[in-house]
């Protein structure tokens, strides 16, 4: 609790929103379970709206997790951003007991899920036949008032696809030159379909480092996790991660999920470079480990 603290009591009233990742283990890393901690924090700093990057849909029967987004809407006044993803962490899924079918199977498990959870939520009862989830006379109250978005985090193809026709949000990475590909790739799936582009949020995870010794940056990481896999980091200085954001704010983005290296370079962020940056009013902290939710 004392590390939430120390971050969330530090945000000036600009940052809005708080993210929190959704996994199960990590080899003997403690981990905690993401919807638990959510909504502890929600009632424990009721001034901030909440969202994981991102829910694993394999995790929860989808009509349950209608349920439970309901009742933290309600509860929490609207304050409840439901993000969801395909599911990725093989490991977690075999040793909590999940089957782990193919990438393809997850995701259209994602859009079944999407679908379904919407149908709680506007139909009373709501039925739903597909091929991996089903309901039938099932009952969502309170319905959730106001409608909870759904952000989708992906850099997929499939799942891309079904971000163009289901999500309210779409999440990735930045910098511009790594979140170009799959921003291009949404834009032409909404083509397709003839949805304005407009109609999605686009959001951007960002690292950040802003060391004392600008020598001591490191620009890319890798993890044990992602094997071979570079992420890129913003810095060394505000002008820097400034220049990046703009350059998202530039192509429609309008909300950023921060991870920040340490304390310090959240102080330097909340004090040089939220202030500076155009169109932005609310750049949200992200909680979470150093690694990429699915």
């Amino acid at each position: 609790m004392d590390h939430y603290r120390s971050v969330l009591d530090r945000l000036p009233e600009a940052f809005t929103t708080v993210w929190i990742s959704d996994h199960l283990q990590f080899g003997d890393r403690p981990v905690r379970e993401g919807w638990t901690l959510l909504t502890y924090l929600a009632g424990a700093f009721p001034r901030f709206r909440y969202g994981h990057l991102v829910l694993a849909q394999s995790y929860r029967n989808p009509a349950l997790l209608a349920k439970m987004a309901a009742t933290l809407q309600h509860l929490s006044e609207g304050r409840f951003i439901l993000g969801l993803g395909a599911g990725w962490h093989e490991e977690e899924y075999r040793s909590y007991g999940y089957p782990y079918p193919s990438g393809g199977t997850r995701v259209a498990q994602l859009a079944e899920a999407i679908e379904l959870i919407r149908a709680m939520w506007t139909d009373s009862p709501a039925s739903y036949r597909g091929v991996h989830y089903q309901i039938e006379s099932a009952y969502c109250e309170p319905r959730p008032d106001p409608p909870i978005p759904i952000l989708v985090g992906t850099n997929g193809p499939k799942a891309l696809a079904v971000t163009a026709r289901l999500a309210d949000q779409w999440n990735w990475d930045g910098p511009w030159e790594v979140y170009r590909a799959p921003y291009e790739r949404l834009r032409a799936e909404c083509d397709a379909i003839g949805r304005p582009f407009e109609e999605i949020t686009l959001t951007a995870g960002l690292t950040i480092s802003m060391p004392n010794d600008v020598t001591a940056f490191e620009p890319t990481y890798e993890h044990s996790f992602y094997p071979g896999q570079v992420f890129q980091v913003l810095g060394p200085s505000p002008a820097d991660v400034i220049r990046e954001i703009d350059r998202l704010v530039d192509v429609g983005v309008q909300h950023f999920q921060v991870y920040c290296e340490d304390l310090q370079t959240l102080d330097r962020f909340i004090e040089q470079v939220a202030p500076s940056v155009g169109g932005v009013r609310s750049p949200p902290p992200r909680i979470k480990e150093k690694h990429r939710d699915g």
